[in-house]
């Protein structure tokens, strides 16, 4: 099996920053792409930054010129470093990794979600 393990939530005032880390492993034979996405209360979840394996990114608008997405091959690792914080950007931050595994298949897999909170 696989597992996304994902750190750096927290609380932050607007214009703050924060990073977010998720690092996948088990049965891995490669990931073919890396997420974020996330979910605010009362609305459906949506995608934040993507990177393929090529180092391709793909952010969502909201985010554009304020998040960046980077991933360490080496170590199945996905970072989400988020600067100029504002209110809306309040939601749990959920990883997202397409992984192809050792002994055969390609599934998608999910982090536990961690809160992030954007709050004077």
């Amino acid at each position: 099996q696989v597992q996304l393990v994902e750190s750096g939530g927290g609380l932050v005032q607007p214009g703050g920053s924060l990073r977010l880390s998720c690092a996948a492993s088990g049965s891995i034979f490669s990931i073919n792409d890396m997420g974020w996405y996330r979910q605010a209360p009362g609305k459906q979840r949506e995608l934040v930054a993507v990177i393929t394996v090529s180092g391709t990114t793909n952010y969502a608008d909201s985010v554009k010129g304020r998040f960046t997405i980077s991933g360490d091959n080496a170590k199945n690792t996905v970072y989400l470093q988020m600067n100029s914080l504002k209110p809306e950007d309040t939601a749990v931050y959920y990883c997202n990794a397409d992984v192809s595994r050792t002994l055969g298949g390609r599934s998608i897999y999910w982090g536990q979600g961690t809160q992030v909170t954007v709050s004077s």
